[in-house]
């Protein structure tokens, strides 16, 4: 049934049909030891941090699950204990048609030994699912199983389907938004075959180099820099044994995924398959940790998100959670807390989650930061874009800076001021820096080996710390104040840039801009020949495109541009970020999307808008008031992008378009906000006016506005005339 060719095993023809029965598996990596994580993940599993409450794997676990795979086995080997202790627990256990195995080893030290491991148990048995355990998607895989499966019968060299997912990267940080660096691939826009693939782009500044027998060997190619690789592979069984038959193939994208494309003597491909509507993101830094938080409160990762509990296949509310909270203190838009938080008087906290059993006390400040379970926070206290794990205690007065990271149990002295981008652990820093050259989904090897050690002090320092310390053991106070329990690790060369480009707090304005103009001196240097970001080349052509397809590019992208101000704004507002930095970040979206100063005025007018609309309101009268007060507040901002008549009509346009679809409350109130517009200065009387006479020729449906409108353009009119 099973025949041996290069050195892997081949399915014959008559055993496909044997294959096609057996239950869809998947491999779940749970090895957590990532070095971007530290010094959280010494002491705990990463695939079992808590993701808006939740542990990350029960994320994986329940899209898994929903995208009907039957069989998943749970590669654990820093902290297995952790992981299958939990998994024992857990509600994953028992199941129906849905069967959880663990699968431990001691001595694996990347992705690749993970997989001979697996091979040499002999648990597979046709197509499976590799994915990691800090993974979240809701995507369906019908499609792309389909998809494989078919390319399967017409090429058995089809070993693997890559899940990619559009997502453009900075033009300035060359980083994509979930904070990984910016990718290269190229992809056979007819057969979606992957040709080449560079993950390591921010060294090369944005050039690449081609083997220029692509261009021989394919009729054409198409060049991207604008997708993301969602770490979501469809695998057959051949991907085992060729990690089995290839020692030298540790890394999963490094080495393997890099090994197949060139290698020209076996002949095996692999594959893209691209989601569009879908959601499917990895958990590689703290910048990716705080985007996907948001993406699951934001509701984009439905049916994963906080008020759905999804396990078992099936999605149910969950009871109403008990919440001391005072009657002064506030809490703000897109915040989550947990079961038995108390909160005390005069206490803010907006854009931030908060665990399970906290105590905030009063007149604490708490910003865009992550807040875990059991954690203390007195009196006076301020946390701005902060992650503070179990069990910390923040006595009163305490500040943490921006990029701040708490581990397990730390205590904060009154008064202490964290230094932003610090990180605070129970656990003296080691003097070994790990390499993350080795693996995957667990960052680096050489800390597998020191976990015994670490591990067992851990477990010494648990549960008796705060009222048990050893009076000979040698807490530095200054480094955490008074009273304060932990040390400060120390940055590495370069440790300043990497910390602010994959932190949780946002990237300052300072280095945004110098990144920024160090981007346009390069330009105005440049000879003019870069690639764009995206395009596809041929031999004889530049590119064969539909039009159907430029439109849909270019549709997709104004989506998703009007999304990122949208969140930009939003930021702005409930962080009191300045106008100056919102400027910044616009400017940086403009450029990623290649927009213009009228899709920048669009974009931000939704916005405000938008925001006036989600603001409480009881009548239409005071919808209005509330967008006058937005208006005015924010009207500097939208006048920076309004520097010609075209964009203010763009304005009008956008208004149009919200009271048709989007915002239709408004519908009854137009010709109010646009003389609140003007009144403003916002829109200037000639703007109005040629919207009103672009109108004249259009079908009735479309004058909608500009009658409901028509007495206060007739008194522009007039007004224009007498001045004449």
């Amino acid at each position: 049934m099973v025949q041996k060719k290069g050195g892997a095993n081949r399915v014959s023809e008559d055993a496909e049909e044997d294959l096609a029965r057996v239950p869809l598996q998947a491999i779940l990596l749970a090895d957590s030891f990532a070095q971007k994580f530290r010094p959280i993940t010494l002491e705990r599993p990463k695939v079992l941090l808590p993701l808006v409450n939740v542990p990350m794997i029960d994320y994986t676990l329940a899209w898994l699950e929903s995208a009907g795979v039957e069989e998943v086995f749970v590669f654990c080997c820093a902290h297995s204990k952790q992981v299958i202790d939990y998994l024992d627990k857990s509600k994953w256990i028992g199941q129906p048609n849905f069967s959880v195995t663990t699968i431990e080893s001691h001595n694996s030290v990347s992705a690749g030994d993970a997989l001979r491991l697996i091979y040499e148990q002999n648990v597979i048995h046709g197509d499976f699912i590799l994915i990691s355990g800090d993974t979240v998607s809701n995507m369906l895989l019908t499609q792309a199983l389909q998809e494989h499966k078919e390319r399967r019968k017409k090429d058995s060299n089809a070993v693997m389907t890559m899940v990619i997912k559009k997502s453009k990267p900075s033009p300035s940080t060359h980083q994509s938004r979930l904070g990984t660096d910016e990718l290269f691939m190229a992809i056979d826009p007819d057969t979606k075959q992957l040709l080449y693939y560079e993950d390591k782009a921010d060294h090369l500044k944005g050039t690449i180099t081609l083997d220029k027998m692509l261009l021989t060997d394919n009729s054409s190619i198409s060049l991207h820099s604008d997708k993301q690789d969602c770490y979501i592979d469809i695998c057959c069984p051949e991907v085992l044994s060729l990690f089995t038959d290839n020692f030298d193939y540790q890394h999963l994208r490094r080495h393997f995924v890099k090994g197949l494309l060139v290698d020209d003597i076996m002949g095996y491909k692999i594959f893209t398959h691209e989601i569009h509507s879908s959601y499917a993101a990895r958990i590689d830094n703290f910048r990716s940790y705080d985007t996907i938080s948001k993406d699951i409160i934001q509701r984009w990762t439905y049916p994963l998100v906080p008020d759905v509990q999804f396990f078992g296949n099936c999605a149910t509310k969950p009871e109403r959670q008990e919440l001391g909270q005072s009657c002064s203190a506030q809490i703000g838009p897109f915040t989550i807390v947990g079961n038995g938080t108390t909160i005390g008087k005069d206490t803010k906290i907006s854009n931030s989650v908060v665990g399970e059993g906290c105590t905030i006390g009063s007149n604490v400040s708490i910003e865009g930061s992550y807040i875990w379970h059991n954690v203390t926070i007195e009196d006076g206290c301020k946390l701005r874009h902060a992650i503070v794990c179990d069990g910390v205690l923040m006595k009163s007065g305490a500040v943490l800076e921006p990029g701040v990271v708490l581990s397990f149990k730390v205590v904060i002295g009154q008064q202490f001021v964290v230094p932003a981008y610090s990180k605070v652990s129970l656990l003296q820093q080691p003097t070994k820096q790990d390499s993350d050259e080795e693996l995957e989904y667990a960052d680096n090897s050489g800390g597998i080996v020191e976990i015994p050690s670490i591990t067992s002090r851990s477990d010494k320092l648990n549960g008796e710390l705060t009222s048990k310390l050893s009076e000979t053991e040698c807490w530095a106070a200054s480094e955490v104040g008074t009273g304060g329990v932990g040390y400060i690790w120390s940055l590495s060369e370069g440790g300043h840039e990497e910390e602010w480009r994959h932190s949780v707090a946002p990237i300052p304005a300072d280095k945004l801009a110098a990144v920024i103009q160090a981007m346009n001196d390069d330009l105005e240097i440049s000879d003019g020949n870069a690639l764009p970001p995206s395009g596809e080349l041929k031999p004889d052509s530049i590119s064969n495109d539909s039009d159907n397809d430029d439109v849909e590019d270019i549709r997709d992208d104004s989506v998703y541009f009007e999304k990122e101000v949208e969140a930009t704004f939003l930021r702005a507002v409930h962080e009191n970020v300045n106008e100056d930095h919102v400027i910044l970040e616009v400017n940086s979206l403009r450029l990623s999307y290649n927009m213009t100063a009228a899709d920048c005025a669009g974009a931000l007018f939704y916005s405000l808008m938008k925001l006036a609309l989600d603001t409480p309101h009881s009548s239409a009268t005071e919808l209005c008031r509330i967008a006058a007060n937005v208006t005015t507040t924010w009207q500097k901002l939208l006048k920076y992008y309004l520097p010609s008549l075209d964009e203010e009509i763009e304005v009008i346009l956008k208004f149009e378009e919200m009271c048709l679809e989007s915002a239709k409350e408004f519908s009854p109130l137009f010709a109010q906000i646009l003389h609140l517009l003007y009144d403003k200065d916002i829109l200037q009387e000639e703007a109005i006016l040629n919207w009103a006479s672009e109108k004249e020729g259009a079908d009735e449906s479309d004058k909608v506005f500009v009658k409901q409108s028509e007495k206060f353009i007739q008194w522009l009119n007039e007004a224009s005339e007498e001045e004449d």
